[in-house]
């Protein structure tokens, strides 16, 4: 019997559907094949279980997981020098020069559950070293129930909190993959290039029906976006709902979908939906453009108040720091957060949010990223870069420590005055001693009418996006 080993590093508080849903595939493989699990965002690396594995795959969907897993590569390939090692995920292909080097052999992006079922099937029956070029594939699969049997219990993962003080166990599935857009910042554009595939419908409600038994209450879609297909959605939303009517739900929709599916919004507040998550990325509409979103400040301002209209609660994410980053601009940013009365919608963490600037990233066609970017480091699995303003960066850097040491014990509205102090100490050229940030948060409370003490939304507790 084949012993595979499945990892995950980190996928933002959620139970890993990249490893359930290939564990669903390997275990119903033509060859006798025993799957163990391990989520280390929450479990330790045991020794035994790489030992005693012949394939030891690492799902790496984003930047963070792909940094966390060289580490346990290394020590994996220490513990079980002869184990075949797999990756697969959006940062598969980015990363791939790292990966090949610490000895991973097998590398697919995209559709990779058939792929990885194969490679089980062909080291089976060869037992024998196989090694191919990392690829991309976009095979159109007929998807199978995830198996999360083996996973760590959903109540040890991320909640939902409700401004009420309620908190909800939340499972994770997907009803899509890829996108149709090709927004150039976004870490799905190199591996889907504009291509999605669906999951069929009554596998997502399947997969739902096994985590509502397992005790979820909330469900996070976690598609790159729910309305690239509407009729899919839809379909998916009421079903949901006439099956389980007190289960909630979250999605994550681009602003120009929720102004052109105006109509769909009333349909997910009455099915459930209790959060909309939409990666704003910027108010400045020459940045926009410039990262190709689709959608202009006055646009995500008309989808504000369209949400606002249909109770649909509506938490922005952005990208605040850019090579474009003006520091009065970044005041801008957050002036318009107040008088827009989104301090409580969005995670302090966002405002601290750096590019990233990937291999493969459509950013590099532009002439301004060319200017900037250094040469490729490794541990970026892609280019730094360098703000033309040292203190945009510093002011960066400033932002990232006080949310890290602070949003724990720290209402949003006292954290966000506290940014504003330092954004105001940046911009004024002034050292950002405490005592002067404290003066410049004291006079933005004398400029500003009272700020929430706490997230007035819906929200998890897991804010990461990258």
């Amino acid at each position: 019997m084949l012993r595979v080993l499945l990892i995950s590093t980190y996928e933002l508080g959620r139970q890993p559907f990249g490893l359930a849903s290939p564990a669903a595939w390997l275990r119903q493989a033509s060859v006798p094949v025993r799957v163990d699990c391990l989520d280390l965002s929450l479990q330790q690396l045991d020794d035994d279980l790489v030992r005693s594995a012949d394939l030891v795959g690492f799902y790496l969907p984003m930047h963070t997981a792909t940094r966390i897993a060289t580490a346990v590569i290394a020590r994996v390939r220490e513990l079980n020098p002869t184990a075949e090692l797999c990756a697969w995920g959006l940062y598969a292909p980015v990363a791939a020069k790292e990966l090949t080097k610490l000895g991973v052999s097998w590398l697919v992006g995209g559709e990779f559950e058939a792929e990885l079922e194969q490679l089980a099937v062909d080291l089976s029956r060869k037992r024998g070293s196989i090694q191919s070029a990392p690829r991309i594939v976009h095979d159109r699969l007929s998807f199978r129930v995830p198996d999360r049997s083996g996973l760590p219990e959903l109540s040890s993962y991320a909640r939902l909190c409700l401004p009420s003080g309620e908190e909800r166990i939340v499972g994770a599935t997907e009803a899509s993959r890829g996108c149709k857009h090709r927004c150039r910042h976004c870490p799905v554009v190199p591996i889907y290039n504009g291509r999605f595939r669906i999951v069929d419908s009554e596998v997502v409600l399947a997969d739902i029906e096994q985590q509502v038994a397992a005790g979820a209450t909330h469900i996070t879609f976690g598609d790159p976006d729910f309305l690239n297909g509407p009729g899919h959605a839809r379909r998916i939303v009421r079903s949901l709902h006439e099956r389980f009517p007190r289960l909630t739900y979250d999605a994550t929709m681009k602003v120009e979908h929720l102004l052109q599916h105006a109509d769909l919004l009333p349909v997910l507040r009455n099915t459930g939906c209790a959060l909309v998550t939409s990666a704003v990325e910027s108010l400045d509409d020459r940045v926009l453009e410039l990262l190709d979103k689709g959608h202009t400040r006055a646009d995500f301002e008309r989808a504000l108040t369209l949400c606002r209209a249909a109770d649909l609660p509506l938490q922005p994410t952005f990208v605040a720091f850019h090579p474009w980053t003006r520091l009065d601009g970044y005041l801008e940013l957050l002036d318009a957060l107040v008088d827009l009365d989104l301090v409580g919608a969005v995670a302090p963490i966002q405002l601290a949010i750096r590019l990233l600037i990937p291999r493969r990233s459509r950013l590099l066609e532009l002439p301004e990223i060319q200017e900037v970017v250094g040469n490729e480091d490794p541990a970026l699995f892609g280019y730094p870069w360098r703000h033309p303003d040292p203190r945009v960066d510093q002011l960066q850097r400033d932002i990232e420590t006080l949310v890290a040491e602070r949003s724990a014990d720290t209402g949003r509205g006292e954290l966000f005055q506290e940014i504003q102090g330092l954004a105001r100490a940046a911009n004024d050229g002034l050292a950002s001693s405490e005592a002067q940030a404290d003066e410049q948060a004291a006079a933005g409370r004398r400029d500003r009418p009272s700020l929430p003490s706490a997230a007035t939304i819906p929200y998890l507790t897991e804010p990461w996006y990258c």
